[in-house]
């Protein structure tokens, strides 16, 4: 699930004019002709997190016995699952140019409001949440695209808005909404196949759909258009707010999502859970290789990037004497090498 934006054609693998010798018409120059350098700097901004994440699961593999384990990969995944969906909206937001930081409040809020909303039944426990967050990405984007307002302003004020939403229907977290045992929408969460949870597999599939939505439809390639000059989109006719708003209610839906998954694992809806959780995200779409001024991205390395996270905290956990804090200072130090590293090979893809 490679995505390649249109703003970078002219430098995606492929045929290329030149002009003829002596003026006339151009002529197309194979692609093994395009320069080393720029091929390596796109390949390794498309996939260089996978080859982290494989040679961080090779080292642990040898350091830690009960690492490669079956029972050790479905907790890692399955954890992993929620994060996931969350940074699957933020990657086609951060593609457009935008942030959005109300994530984290909308994904608590959407495991209150199905905990809360589980009593009567499946579906609403499943679209309360879906409406509400989803109403939330609709008013971040409308803000942001018809208003003009900066997406860290508007979503900040979302997630404050969402946080204070929430602790108001749990009366300041006194109340917590249980899920009914042995209920449709507690399966959702606790099931499995093969020994894989549901999360995962909705997970899977919700990444499938986002990679088929990049590469194969208007709708993703004017994701990148959008991020890689709005205005330069909009001349070309393309519906630039329509996009915005549409992505950020994606986000909202899926924070929503994610976190009524979560409530049906947990069999509640915990009030103290998403408190960051914008942050990590950001950090995975990034560390996979998004651009933050957007224009570039792939849902896949989206997808290496959150596992790549989960690895690490799982690997804290196998040594035991470390905390939990130090999984944000190893994701801290690997942003700062990733952000680092996307600014040196957007510069040689310049000079090549």
């Amino acid at each position: 699930m490679n995505e390649t934006t249109p703003a970078t054609l002219a430098a995606a693998p492929g045929p290329k004019k030149s002009p003829a010798p002596g003026g006339g018409a151009p002529r197309e120059v194979p692609a093994a002709e395009t320069p080393l350098g720029q091929r390596l700097a796109e390949l390794v901004q498309r996939q260089g997190v996978l080859a982290v994440l494989l040679a961080v699961i090779l080292v642990a593999s040898f350091v830690y016995p009960t690492f490669a384990t079956l029972d050790n990969a479905r907790g890692v995944t399955v954890q992993a699952s929620f994060l996931a969906v969350v940074a699957l909206g933020m990657t086609l937001v951060i593609i457009t140019g935008g942030i959005d930081l109300s994530v984290g409040s909308v994904f608590a809020l959407g495991g209150v409001l199905a905990a809360w909303a589980s009593q009567w039944g499946f579906f609403p426990a499943l679209l309360v949440p879906l409406v509400v967050c989803g109403a939330i990405g609709l008013l971040n984007g409308f803000l942001i695209a018809r208003a003009g307002m900066a997406p860290f302003i508007v979503t900040l004020a979302t997630l404050l808005a969402a946080r204070g939403l929430l602790l108001a229907l749990t009366d300041e977290g006194a109340t917590t909404y249980l899920v009914p045992k042995d209920s449709a929408f507690a399966e959702l969460g606790q099931g499995s196949v093969l020994g894989f949870g549901h999360p995962l597999l909705i997970a899977l599939v919700l990444f499938g759909a986002g990679g088929l939505l990049l590469q194969r439809t208007s709708f993703g390639q004017s994701l990148f258009a959008v991020g890689g000059s709005g205005d330069a989109a909009g001349l070309m006719g393309l519906p630039v707010a329509r996009t915005k708003i549409l992505v950020y209610t994606l986000s909202g839906l899926l924070a929503g999502l994610a976190g009524a998954l979560n409530a049906a694992r947990l069999s509640s809806g915990v009030t103290i859970v998403g408190v960051g959780m914008e942050l990590d995200a950001i950090s995975a779409v990034v560390i996979g290789g998004t651009l933050l001024i957007g224009g570039a991205g792939s849902v896949s390395g989206t997808l290496w990037g959150v596992l790549l996270l989960a690895v690490i905290q799982n690997l804290i956990n196998q040594i035991g004497s470390l905390n939990s804090s130090y999984q944000s200072v190893v994701s801290g130090g690997f942003l700062i090498v990733v952000v680092v590293a996307q600014r040196y090979l957007a510069r040689s893809r310049r000079t090549t």
